[in-house]
Formats: structure tokens, C-alpha cells, sequence
């Protein structure tokens, strides 16, 4: 009878072992991927959801881990946010790290684009927010006040750049993190140079923006920057053909009219001396710090080359200008361009 009880009790253990063995198999059962991948969970998921994205993300043999750990942890109501499965994960630790709300920030890309709206679009794109919700904080005038933002300095507050910030954040939260990244970018050393210039940050943005929206070509953006602070020593207009585009909101515009320089506004800086009230796109690195170490020229007039390379012609005589301007406008007649 002693052999026959330690028998049954080998047969009880061995198969306590195999049980276990096998629970804990389907328990941690590793993800079947390559490299990560990240399952996006919204506001409008449910558990059924959330276990068909971990199953399709994850290319998963079996789904049991991951059911039994959001059981135990009574995971009802999924947490958004953006999750990362890596390569020989288990469904455990993936379910315990989504029940806990450990989510992998998002490297989100500032883009350097034409105006706020546009703005709006492309950051919703890359957040689980839309443009809707961001434009609202943006026409909050209380909140932005506080920030120290007009409507018309808001396009100030985008420093093109990446940053790090979790998919499911706020719209609020959203607008507190680049307004803090922005400060962060005006650093004493540009803030003193802003000074020395004789500009607030605002006023940098704003001729930084004209500037970009004169050229693409990166080496001539000093040297336009420094042409641009002549005329505004000496209280010349600017004369800036993008701010007229911007102030009309016809981007399609190639060639600026007489009758469209009379247009009404505080941005046509052919009507009105001095800087427009606000950035007319959102400017660069590059063309914020070209403004802030500006080339020390003489310029007064530039106009851009006949062979639309991108560059320009640059001059402190009015008679050059307009020779240079009529080997332009020679050159958009041939290619048919009149608007």
C-alpha cells in the first residue's frame, strides 16, 4: 500500500507539473514579431477591440495570457494611449504594462508649415486628439493670454522640432508642452541677441517668417534678414510680396498686382511701415537664428533671379532694382505666369 501511495502521489505531481508547465506556456506565450510594433488604444475601445489590435499587432499564437491578466486585474475599462510590444514579449507583461497605463511616447515632428491651421491637421494626424479640439485651446483667448499670446503671435508658439510626448495627451496638455519647448528654445543667449537687435522674440518670429517666405535657399536668409532690418531702421515700408499673399489667403498667388498692393490690412506691408502684427507662416530654426545673427549689409532691394534658381539679386540702388525686377518680370512673361 506505501509503494502504491508514493505512486499515485509521483503520478499527482507529475502531472501538477505538467499542468503548470502548460499554464504557465499559455500564461507567457511570447508575441511572433520581428521588431515592435504598437497597438493604439482610443477612447472608443473596448476590451473585444483592444484584444483584436494586441492579436493582430502582435501576430499572437494564443490570446490566454492576455485574457486571464486582465481578468485577475479586473482591466474592464481599457486605458488609452499608445503601447509597445517588443519582440519576444509575453502577453503578461504586455497586459500588465497596458493595465498600469505604461504607454511609449510618441516623437512627435513640429512641422514647419504655412499656417496654424495647417498646423492643426498635421499634429491631429499624429495624436489621438483632432484639429478640431486643438483649435479650440488655440481660439481660447483666456488660456492663450495667459500664455501671453495674441491670435495673431500664436503661430510663435511652434518651435519646428520633435519632441516626445504620449498619443493620448490632451489638447491643453498638448499646447502647456510646446509653449514649455518654445521657451525653452528662446535661451538667454538668443533672447539677448533678440535685444540687442532691438526685437522682442515676437518680432523675430514675424521677420523670420517673412524671411522663409521670401527663400527656401538657406544661405541668402541672413542676408535678406539684414536687408529687411535696413528698411526698418530707416522707416522704409517692407514691401514684402508674401505678406500681401498672406493677408489676401490666396497661396496660389505667383505674381503679386498693383491692385492687390492696395488691399486693406494691417499685413500689407506695402500700405503699412514696420512689421506685421504676427508671423505670416511658422518659421524655422534656421530662420529664427538667421534673423537673430543677420547679415550687417547695405541693402535695400532684392529681387529674385530670371533663371528661378531660388536666389536673388541684391542691391542698395533703386535703378539696379528695377533692372533687375524687369529681367524677372521679362522672364515670367515668356513662361506664361500672370497670377
Amino acid at each position: 500500500m506505501k509503494k502504491v501511495f508514493l505512486y499515485i502521489c509521483a503520478l499527482f505531481s507529475v502531472g501538477a507539473i505538467v499542468a503548470a508547465y502548460s499554464a504557465y506556456s499559455l500564461f507567457s506565450s511570447p508575441f511572433e514579431i520581428s521588431e515592435k510594433a504598437y497597438v493604439y488604444i482610443d477612447d472608443d475601445d473596448t476590451m473585444d477591440s483592444v484584444r483584436a489590435k494586441v492579436e493582430a499587432e502582435g501576430r499572437a499564437g494564443n490570446m490566454f495570457g492576455f485574457t486571464l491578466t486582465s481578468w485577475v486585474k479586473n482591466f474592464k475599462t481599457p486605458r488609452t494611449g499608445r503601447y509597445a510590444i517588443t519582440p519576444g514579449e509575453d502577453m503578461f507583461t504586455f497586459a500588465r504594462h497596458m493595465a498600469n497605463g505604461m504607454q511609449e511616447p510618441v516623437h512627435l515632428t513640429v512641422p514647419q508649415v504655412r499656417t496654424v491651421e495647417d498646423m492643426e491637421v498635421r499634429l491631429g494626424k499624429m495624436l489621438m486628439i483632432d484639429s478640431a479640439q486643438i483649435a479650440d485651446v488655440l481660439g481660447d483667448s483666456v488660456f492663450m493670454d495667459s500664455l501671453g499670446y495674441k491670435k495673431e503671435t500664436v503661430p510663435c508658439l511652434f518651435v519646428p522640432n520633435t519632441y516626445d510626448v504620449y498619443w493620448n495627451i490632451t489638447p491643453k496638455n498638448l499646447i502647456l508642452k510646446l509653449h514649455n519647448e518654445k521657451e525653452r528654445f528662446w535661451t538667454e543667449e538668443r533672447r539677448n541677441k533678440a535685444k540687442a537687435n532691438g526685437f522682442t522674440i515676437e518680432e523675430v518670429a514675424t521677420l523670420a517668417s517673412i524671411v522663409e517666405s521670401e527663400t527656401s535657399y538657406n544661405p541668402e536668409k541672413a542676408t535678406i534678414a539684414g536687408l529687411y532690418i535696413n528698411r526698418l531702421r530707416i522707416e522704409m515700408p517692407l514691401q514684402s510680396d508674401p505678406t500681401i499673399i498672406f493677408a489676401i489667403h490666396d497661396f496660389g498667388i505667383h505674381r503679386v498686382t498693383h491692385e492687390q498692393l492696395k488691399y486693406e490690412s494691417p499685413y500689407n506691408t506695402y500700405m503699412n511701415i514696420g512689421l506685421p502684427p504676427g508671423p505670416i507662416r511658422i518659421p524655422s530654426i534656421f530662420g529664427i537664428d538667421a534673423v537673430l545673427n543677420y547679415d550687417h549689409n547695405d541693402y535695400l532691394y532684392m529681387c529674385a533671379k530670371e533663371d528661378f534658381s531660388g536666389s536673388h539679386n541684391f542691391t542698395k540702388d533703386y535703378n539696379e532694382h528695377m533692372r533687375n525686377a524687369r529681367r524677372y518680370q521679362q522672364a515670367l512673361n515668356e513662361r506664361g505666369i500672370t497670377k
